[in-house]
């Protein structure tokens, strides 16, 4: 599913003659066609190969299945930066079951590195090859490195609390979108801080952390594969740090 997202996509970053529409009203949410192919080229295989499975996609919705596993798709997340030439948009990939995503991809097709998360599986591939995926040991929030797409998403609120956190972080750098969960699982950051996040939005980026070791909750510390308030840690002593602030937003 990845490969075929990658074939779709690409012909269209970077080009000229890109059109985004805005699903907004209010705001600016945008998708292209290149969101829209790489969705239908997911399904279509899904379709094909695991036809009891039910798909969530952020294109075309949810389709109901039989097996009791769900597949979550989102063919562009962060589109806003792929409408901007930026690589660190990519495509997600989860399949669910009643407790939560139990496998999960990031894939950014530009840069050509994929992660991936599964039990007993935490690597990623990449222009230097395959490498195992292991979070990092930063245990106080003044040696963190701390990753957001805020102020763009979020209530008032939700920014005062990622901010709390944000003040007592050695480092705050903003606007990845899913490839700062990515970089969680490669030990390259401590935590993501993010809010109003959609299912399709996180679960990929939930099994990739948590098979490198990390931990990715909602900001009360319970299960984040609904979306909401999200916050992916790389061990549980900085989950706790962040999470003690976090707490009182």
């Amino acid at each position: 599913m990845a490969d075929a997202a990658r074939l779709a996509i690409l012909p269209y970053f970077r080009t000229s003659g890109l059109k985004a529409e805005n699903k907004l009203t209010s705001g600016y949410d945008p998708v292209t066609v290149a969101d829209r192919e790489a969705e239908t080229a997911m399904r279509d295989i899904l379709q094909r190969l695991r036809p009891d499975d039910g798909i969530w996609g952020e294109e075309f919705g949810q389709v109901a299945g039989t097996s009791g596993r769900t597949w979550v798709l989102d063919p562009i997340d962060g589109t806003r930066g792929f409408v901007s030439g930026t690589p660190t948009w990519g495509v997600l990939i989860a399949l669910s079951d009643a407790d939560g995503p139990f496998l999960g991809m990031i894939d950014q097709p530009y840069i050509g590195e994929r992660f991936v998360g599964a039990p007993g599986v935490a690597e990623m591939t990449g222009p230097q090859g395959k490498a195992a995926l292991a979070t990092r040991a930063t245990t106080s929030l003044d040696q963190a490195i701390l990753y957001s797409t805020f102020p763009e998403v979020g209530t008032k609120a939700d920014r005062a609390g990622f901010e709390a956190v944000s003040a007592q972080a050695l480092l705050t750098r903003y606007g990845m979108d899913c490839y700062a969960y990515a970089l969680v699982a490669a030990g390259q950051i401590d935590l993501v801080i993010e809010a109003t996040l959609n299912a399709y939005d996180v679960q990929g980026p939930i099994a990739v952390v948590q098979a490198a070791g990390g931990i990715v909750t909602d900001w009360r510390g319970g299960p984040a594969h609904q979306g909401g308030r999200i916050l992916a840690a790389a061990n549980a002593q900085i989950h706790a740090a962040a999470l003690e602030i976090l707490q009182d937003y």
